[in-house]
């Protein structure tokens, strides 16, 4: 550990100085004060050199005589071109507008954006992107870009899961606007519980994450920006229909209350009522749901005193009803009339995120942030009952400086989080209170043509986990021109919430089995991983168009995990990691703009993810080693008014996939040791007929490929031989989409 000290103090006595333009952008007020923009793009006109500003609006680029005009631009506000000849510091703010028409933008930022030159392996989704497809929530923004994998989780309740790195996303931190959010008790619908619309912009970090967001993310992390009060449009109006019957209308509400306060009210509701069995098993092949999701957001500037501060409340009712078709729950439920199963969830949180740039240092600043939730979850599967209630306070203190110069920065902080849960499983009651305290440091060097690296330590103490270190290493360099080579090491660990995570597994008559040691948490230790890996980044010009190439390789090797062992079709074993369990990831991927306005993405991913379980080291279930994916975007020159159409087409293709051993059941309820591989293909066509309107028509899954037999003994459900949990491809088939957005 002294030696990560004694690193952090002198590497920052060890750099070297360049060309570079570092600045800050901000929004224009009549006294021209710092009022910073957070996540605006800088970027060189036709290059692939660019960053996105930071929280307070400071920005470093490198210079080079090749190029002179530096494109700023951020959503609301009206896009500027600047003339640079030499290394200095900019200053600028922009305009902001409520008219579309005004906007300026030299060249399209690309929808998902790579970072060349933050020692982070991150990769950016803007609005953009999301917009290429229904993105009717969170689980289903990520179906274009392939860093995350999104499967299914059971025959059920048609939830997506996803997953990086080989890894399911308890491993993953989740946060919004950097706050903790999709956890605990919200690990598995929680991803479904932000409306698509009401996210800005989505940052996807490969590798053990910052330790300014804590101690917990092991394969990487993701950051969901909201849309600000400020800059996203006074009304937004989206509506969503497809044939399985379900229904979806977003509404945004803002306004601009005087200088300082802007509000918006965010409006979600999303209704299924038709009952749909396109496989004639006998079950919904998705649940029937009502959920009503209200947010009210405020955002606050003092422009004489540089104070930033967003305050957000939201209210959450989500209704599931599953099972097969024609079950009533006023009269079938905990019958053997019919299996079904109700999973209602009320959820209330808050957050509070105040910061204050120092006016005449824009380099320094100070922040706190805290959040309140309170969740709870009432269910039953059939004659199984799980109910958790789950309050979470979190709260982080930070101070942001340099060292010498802008190119050594760091970030400071203390960290308070609890977390009480009450969870009740059939009979038993399971009660547990998690305390943690810590404080962190972050050194970030950088140095934009040769070396960067950020440098973090936190200790924390935890009432469970006891006193650690957390310490997280990334460094990039660069070899040659728009050349980027990256490594990343870091810590992880996690109290898993082991029936909260595993919810799929009350849906079938396998008995739940707790072999713990005496740990402390359900009577097991805690989990504890090791992440590392290296990534290289190429971007190139081919035909006079940009284009990139990249390739990366992660390793995460587990000291403990607690093992969910589901090879015997009867039960469900939860134990310690006795022996090894890794996750080997490897995807190259290859973008370009082939043409005009049509731009392609492809990928390959190859996962070796083994496990030992009760009958030794054993390839992850349900996870294909091999995927491969592409996507092919065309957009038409929009005219003077904004007309426009958009072409979007997505290949996905997986291989076989190790299914969970099943020799025990009766020979037509044996499935085999693996599952073909199989692909999905997905598409969507926009009409924009003006910058206020447009209509959107898609379909997933066009090919109609379905999984044979996916609820294992359908025709008995309360017998011995009753599964759900062994899923592996669509089980709805064919799904045709239409929507329209409108904005004022």
């Amino acid at each position: 550990m002294k030696y990560i000290l004694i690193l952090i103090v002198w590497l920052p006595l060890l750099v070297t100085a360049q060309d570079k333009i570092e600045g800050m952008v901000m929004e224009a007020n009549k006294e021209n004060k710092h009022i910073g923009l957070s996540g605006a793009n800088v970027y060189w006109m036709n290059s692939q050199i660019g960053t996105i500003t930071q929280e307070n609006g400071t920005f470093s680029i490198p210079y080079t005589k090749e190029h002179n005009k530096l494109i700023i631009s951020y959503v609301g506000f009206k896009s500027d071109t600047l003339t640079i000849n030499e290394p200095k510091m900019v200053h600028h703010w922009l305009q902001p507008t409520n008219q579309l028409d005004e906007v300026v933008v030299e060249r399209e930022r690309d929808a998902v954006q790579k970072a060349y030159f933050a020692p982070q392996n991150v990769v950016t989704v803007n609005s953009a992107e999301l917009l290429k497809a229904a993105c009717c929530n969170l689980s289903e923004s990520f179906e274009t870009n392939p860093a995350i994998d999104v499967n299914f989780n059971d025959a059920l309740t048609g939830t997506k899961q996803i997953q990086m790195l080989g890894l399911t996303s308890p491993y993953l931190l989740i946060t919004q606007e950097n706050i903790p959010m999709v956890r605990g008790a919200s690990q598995v619908f929680g991803l479904t519980f932000t409306p698509g619309t009401w996210v800005e912009s989505i940052q996807i970090t490969k590798g053990a994450g910052s330790v300014v967001n804590g101690y917990e993310s092991i394969s990487g992390q993701i950051n969901t920006e909201l849309q600000k009060p400020l800059t996203d449009t006074p009304i937004f109006i989206n509506g969503y229909a497809n044939v399985n019957g379900r229904l979806e209308l977003n509404t945004h509400l803002n306004t601009k209350l005087s200088d300082r306060w802007s509000t918006g009210l965010y409006l979600h509701g999303n209704r299924r009522d038709v009952e749909v069995d396109n496989n004639n098993d006998g079950f919904l092949d998705n649940p029937l749901s009502n959920q009503i999701n209200i947010m009210n957001r405020w955002q606050y500037q003092d422009p004489e005193k540089g104070w930033v501060s967003f305050f957000n409340f939201r209210f959450l009712n989500d209704e599931k009803q599953i099972g097969q078709e024609g079950f009533d729950p006023e009269g079938d439920r905990f019958t053997t009339n019919a299996w079904g199963s109700e999973i209602d969830t009320k959820r209330v949180d808050g957050s509070f995120k105040l910061g204050y740039v120092f006016p005449n240092l824009p380099f320094q600043s100070m922040g706190f942030q805290a959040s309140y939730s309170n969740h709870n979850q009432d269910s039953y599967y059939g004659f199984n009952v799980y109910d958790i209630d789950h309050q979470s306070i979190y709260s982080n203190l930070l101070f942001n400086s340099i060292i010498g110069n802008t190119k050594n920065k760091f970030t400071a902080g203390l960290t308070f989080a609890y977390d009480g849960y009450d969870e009740v499983v059939n009979n038993q009651n399971f009660e547990r209170v998690d305390r943690s305290a810590g404080a962190f440091f972050e050194f970030n060097h950088t140095n934009l043509e040769k070396v960067s690296f950020t440098a973090g330590l936190r200790v924390d103490t935890h009432n469970r986990l006891g006193n650690f270190v957390t310490p997280r290493f990334h460094i990039r360099y660069t070899p040659w021109e728009k050349g980027s080579l990256r490594g990343s090491f870091g810590i992880g660990r996690r109290a898993p919430n082991i029936f909260a995570e595993n919810q799929r597994l009350f849906a079938s008559s396998r008995n739940l089995i707790l072999n713990g040691n005496g740990g402390n948490i359900y009577g097991f230790d805690a989990e504890k991983a090791v992440n590392y890996g290296l990534s290289f980044l190429q971007g190139f010009s081919l035909f006079d168009r940009p284009g990139n190439f990249s390739v990366d390789f992660y390793r995460t090797d587990f000291d403990n995990q607690i093992v969910v062992d589901w090879e015997n079709p009867r039960e469900v074993i939860f134990s310690n990691l006795d022996g090894k369990s890794y996750a080997n990831s490897l995807q190259v991927e290859l973008n370009h703009e082939l043409l005009p306005r049509l731009e392609v993405r492809t990928a390959y991913k190859f996962y070796d993810v083994k496990t030992d379980y009760q009958t030794g080291l054993l390839q992850k279930p349900l996870q294909a080693r091999h995927r491969f994916f592409a996507n092919v975007g065309y957009n038409t020159q929009p005219s003077d008014n904004g007309s426009q159409w958009r072409f979007d087409y997505t290949l996905h293709a997986l291989g076989e996939q190790r299914l969970p051993d099943t020799s025990a059941n009766p020979v037509n309820l044996q499935l085999g040791d693996f599952a073909d591989g199989y692909s999905l293909m997905n598409a969507q066509v926009t009409k924009v007929f003006s910058k206020r309107f447009e209509v959107y028509l898609g379909g997933e899954n066009l090919t109609d490929f379905r999984q044979d037999n996916p609820v294992l003994g359908s025709q008995d459900p309360f017998g011995t031989n009753f599964d759900t949990t062994i899923v592996y491809a669509p089980i709805f088939g064919r799904m045709v989409y239409a929507g329209f957005r409108f904005k004022s």
